[in-house]
């Protein structure tokens, strides 16, 4: 089982969308394990705030060291003493630090080869801040990963985190109903995915491609993969720089590039 711990000021946003669809079918099978853990638990005042004016000045408020170390710390232990994943040699392990995510326009940005990463931990925390962000002090002791998901502000890391759990959680065995589905998806091997099509066979007046109707599996799997590399070559070129082709596929990715600039190029004129 992968356990996800989201520390967050708003649980229920959270849970609330996790709970549903692959990841919360997942949750109740077993296989995936994911918290909302309160920062607001963790503060030090009566009324709950967890927030105070930034020192020297500035617009709004910023997210207080001490909350956000001591739900930390909490789910760290929780972490530690758990059992499932803790093997007697690691629990004596005080300093065992898990990875934490700070979801930030300041991070790398996500891609699946960072879900792929992601996907080999048993343990993942992610970080969401509000306001103005957090003290810088608390995320120099505990933050491990510094990611975002494209330049551009949000109110809060929530929407992030979440985005996250379902790409990483799709990558874990058993999560899936078709256990070679997340190999066939976009941007693996650098690739888009290639079109798809269901019943019936005419929508209007548009056939299903001849190929996918023959039950010639061998000639499929080479139509799928040119329309993969045709597909990338039209709307996500930069993506071809990473990707493995053949000579071949070189040459129609590159015919298919020119052709699909100077089409949409005539189109805008």
């Amino acid at each position: 089982m992968m356990r996800f711990y989201i520390m967050t000021l708003f649980p229920e946003m959270v849970m609330g969308c996790l709970n549903t669809s692959i990841t919360g079918r997942a949750m109740a099978k077993g296989i995936l394990s994911v918290e909302a853990v309160n920062i607001r638990d963790y503060a030090f005042n009566k009324h709950n705030s967890v927030d105070d004016y930034p020192y020297g000045g500035g617009a709004g408020m910023l997210m207080q060291a001490e909350p956000v170390y001591q739900a930390y710390e909490a789910v760290r232990e929780r972490i530690r003493t758990g059992g499932a994943h803790i093997s007697e040699a690691e629990e004596v392990q005080e300093k065992k630090r898990p990875r934490v995510v700070y979801l930030s326009p300041q991070g790398r940005t996500f891609n699946q080869r960072m879900a792929e990463e992601f996907a080999e931990e048993e343990e993942l925390i992610l970080l969401c801040g509000h306001y103005e962000g957090i003290d810088e002090r608390v995320l120099e002791e505990i933050v491990t990963d510094y990611v975002s998901i494209g330049d551009y502000v949000l109110t809060g890391g929530e929407l992030p985190a979440m985005i996250m759990v379902d790409a990483i959680a799709r990558l874990v065995p058993g999560v899936l109903h078709n256990d070679v589905s997340a190999e066939f998806e976009s941007f693996q091997d650098s690739l888009l995915e290639y079109p798809q099509y269901s019943r019936p066979e005419v929508w209007h007046d548009k056939r299903v491609p001849d190929i996918l109707l023959s039950g010639h599996h061998a000639n499929v799997e080479k139509w799928r993969r040119e329309q993969s590399v045709i597909r990338t070559a039209r709307l996500r070129p930069d993506l071809l720089e990473k990707a493995e082709l053949t000579e071949v596929e070189k040459a129609l990715a590159e015919e298919e590039r020119k052709n699909y600039e100077e089409k949409t190029k005539f189109s805008v004129e």
